[in-house]
């Protein structure tokens, strides 16, 4: 049993270590990810759980002069929910249009992949966030244009990410790329309008008990 857990143990490490060579080599890291089973979920769960982490840190610890943070109309779970919310439509996009033009990635591969592309976001901004109490207002530019250099690149590795794991070109990964930002308005829209009639519905019933009982 300590064998095999050892053994867990060191492929979850090499699994981690392995998103460093994805976001040095994307075409060819993330292409090994998927098709060779470099990536693991174990790994893919700790980035995106360390991005979420930065996140939240960001808050409380990048200077007032780049961050004003006003904690009493602060809902740590919405905020949460505001970075699951939209990777989770991008992963169901991107998967279910994908699937339909002949992409090669499965459901897991995608998530797993956009995870991994997240790597520079916290290797970034965690020590950006520490920086950021040591410089003064002139600084402002320079900090502004490293946070949106580590924005850039995982967007970046994204999309490398999908075209590589469905085995597309670029002009066509470029095309779905596109499609699944669109998808995922549609998605919003729909969600909209079902929680809206859900909505309606439960007003509706809480209105008809107050009357029954109104009468009673």
């Amino acid at each position: 049993m300590a064998a095999i857990a050892k053994d867990k143990y060191d492929r979850y490490i090499d699994s981690l270590k392995f998103a460093l060579y994805c976001i040095s080599h994307p075409l060819d890291g993330f292409w090994d990810l998927t098709h060779e089973k470099r990536g693991t979920y174990a790994a893919a769960n700790t980035i995106l759980f360390l991005t979420i982490l930065i996140r939240i840190l960001k808050l409380r610890y990048t200077s007032f002069i780049f961050v004003q943070v006003y904690w009493e109309d602060l809902n740590i779970f919405l905020y949460i929910a505001s970075i699951l919310f939209p990777l989770s439509l991008w992963v169901v996009g991107n998967w279910g249009l994908t699937t339909l033009f002949d992409g090669k990635g499965r459901l897991g591969q995608v998530y797993m992949a956009t995870c991994y592309a997240l790597t520079p976001y916290p290797l970034i901004q965690f020590p950006l966030m520490i920086f950021s109490n040591f410089v003064t207002v002139d600084e402002a530019e320079f900090y502004a244009m490293v946070s949106a250099i580590s924005l850039v690149w995982a967007a970046l590795l994204v999309i490398a990410a999908m075209g590589q794991i469905h085995e597309y070109s670029a002009g066509k990964n470029l095309l779905f790329t596109v499609a699944t930002l669109f998808s995922m308005l549609v998605m919003i829209f729909i969600l909209m309008i079902f929680f809206s009639m859900i909505s309606q519905g439960v007003s509706y019933f809480i209105s008809l008990g107050k009357e029954f009982l109104f009468r009673l």
